[in-house]
C-alpha cells in the first residue's frame, strides 16, 4: 500500500523559533501512526495570516486576526505549535502510502485536497459521537483533535501524513494550486454563506470582501444566485474584488460610503420606502473591527443574520437595540464538515470558482510573506512544481 519511490527524506520549511523567518532544511519524511493515516505528496500549500502572523512578534502581528496575535507570542491553546515547526493549514497533494483503513478510501494515487482540522481526534467526545457525523465517531469539532499546520507540522513540506477522513477528493480538472486555498478560505466562507439560510435571489453582504476569503464568497455568492454587496476599506482588496467582474456582485468602498446611503439605495433598488424592510437579507463579517461589524450590522433589514467569521480577542459589542428593536440575529461559524468540504470542491469545479493567488516555489517561502506583509489581497501558494 505504498509507493516505492517514497525518500527517507524531505525537504520541509521549518520554524525554529517566534518572530523568525522560515529555514528550508532537510527532515525525515513522517510515518504513518494510525490506521485512517495517509502519507501524501504535497503538490501545493496555501498560506493563511496563522503562518505569516508567527514569524512577528506579538505587537506587529495585532494587524492579523486574534489567532495569528496569540501564536505569534507563543499562546496558542490548548495545543500550541511545537518547534521545529512546519506551517500551512490548506494544502493538496497525492496520496504516496496507506494504511488498511485508508486505503479502502484514498488509496495511493488519489488527489486530495487537505484542511486543518480532525487529525488524530478522540472518538469518545460528545462531538465525535454526534449520530450526524459523516464518519461514525469521527469529528473535525471534537476538542482533542490536531490541526495541520498548527498543533502538528502541515503542508510547507514535501511530504505529510494526514487523516483519510480529514481529506476531500479532488476533480480531475482542479489543479493542486487552486485546490490548496479552498480547504481553509474556501470551505469556512463556503460554510458561512449556508448558514446565511438565503435562497436565490435574496441579498448578502460580505465584509472584507477583497481578502482570501471575501473575494471566494463573492464568486460562491454570485453562482448561488445571490444579490452581493461586497466592502472593503482598503485599495488592494478593492481592486481585486472588482476586477471579479461578477453580474450580481457591487463592490462598495466603506471609507467613501456611508452605511444609512447604501441601504437607502438598496432600497430604492428594491422599491422599498420603509427603513425596516430596506438592506440585506444576511451579512458575514470577515475583519476583526468593530467598525467592520457595526457596518455590517448597519446594512441588515429587519430580522436580518449576521454570522460572524472572525474572532478578535476583546470580541465584539453589539448593539442591544439592533437584538431587541431590529430582532437582528448573530451567529458564529467554524469551517464545516468533511461532507460540507467536499461539496465546496465540487461546487467550486462546476462553476469554475477560483482563488486569484500568485505562486511561490518551497524555498521561496519568505519572499511570499514579504509578498503578503504588503495587504494586496487575494491568496498566496507555494506550488511545489516550480
Amino acid at each position: 500500500m505504498a509507493s516505492d519511490r517514497i525518500p527517507q527524506q524531505m525537504k520541509a520549511q521549518v520554524l525554529t523559533e517566534y518572530s523568525q523567518p522560515y529555514t528550508l532544511k532537510d527532515l525525515s519524511v513522517p510515518e504513518l501512526a494510525s490506521d485512517n493515516d495517509i502519507l501524501i505528496k504535497v503538490d501545493a500549500a496555501g498560506v493563511r495570516d496563522i503562518e505569516v502572523a508567527i514569524m512577528v512578534d506579538a505587537d506587529q502581528s495585532q494587524q492579523y486576526c486574534h489567532t495569528d496575535a496569540v501564536l505569534a507570542a507563543g499562546q496558542m491553546k490548548p495545543n500550541p505549535p511545537k518547534f521545529p515547526h512546519v506551517g500551512s493549514h490548506e494544502f493538496a497533494g497525492t496520496v504516496v502510502k496507506t494504511s488498511s483503513s485508508s486505503d479502502k478510501t484514498c488509496p495511493v494515487g488519489t488527489r486530495v485536497g487537505v484542511p486543518g482540522r480532525g487529525y488524530h481526534i478522540c472518538g469518545t467526545c460528545f462531538e465525535c459521537k454526534d449520530p450526524n457525523n459523516d464518519y461514525a465517531g469521527y469529528s473535525n469539532f471534537c476538542g482533542k483533535g490536531l490541526s495541520n499546520g498548527l498543533s502538528k507540522d502541515g503542508g510547507f513540506a514535501e511530504y505529510a501524513v494526514v487523516d483519510a477522513r480529514q481529506v476531500a477528493l479532488l476533480p480531475d480538472a482542479m489543479s493542486a494550486a487552486n485546490a490548496a486555498p479552498l480547504m481553509c478560505a474556501g470551505v469556512t466562507i463556503y460554510r458561512a454563506l449556508k448558514r446565511c439560510r438565503l435562497s436565490a435571489g435574496q441579498r448578502v453582504g460580505i465584509m472584507g470582501c477583497g481578502g482570501g476569503l471575501g473575494h471566494l464568497g463573492l464568486q460562491f455568492a454570485e453562482a448561488m444566485g445571490l444579490k452581493t454587496t461586497g466592502v472593503d476599506a482598503a485599495d488592494g482588496p478593492l481592486k481585486l474584488a472588482n476586477s471579479l467582474s461578477l453580474k450580481n456582485v457591487r463592490v462598495v468602498d466603506a471609507r467613501s460610503t456611508k452605511a444609512d446611503a447604501l441601504v437607502k439605495e438598496i432600497g430604492e433598488q428594491d422599491g422599498v420606502e420603509d427603513r425596516p424592510n430596506m438592506g440585506l437579507d444576511a451579512v458575514i463579517i470577515l475583519p476583526e473591527s468593530q467598525a467592520s461589524f457595526e457596518y455590517g450590522c448597519s446594512i441588515l433589514k429587519n430580522h436580518g443574520l449576521c454570522v460572524v467569521v472572525s474572532f478578535p480577542e476583546g470580541g465584539f459589542n453589539v448593539s442591544a437595540r439592533d437584538l431587541v428593536f431590529r430582532d437582528i440575529s448573530v451567529v458564529g461559524t467554524l469551517l464545516g464538515t468533511n461532507s460540507d468540504l467536499q461539496e465546496m470542491v465540487s461546487f467550486a469545479s462546476k462553476h469554475n470558482i477560483k482563488a486569484i493567488s500568485k505562486t511561490y516555489s518551497l524555498a521561496k517561502l519568505n519572499e511570499l510573506v514579504d509578498e503578503y506583509n504588503k495587504g494586496e489581497g487575494g491568496k498566496l501558494v507555494v506550488d511545489m512544481a516550480l
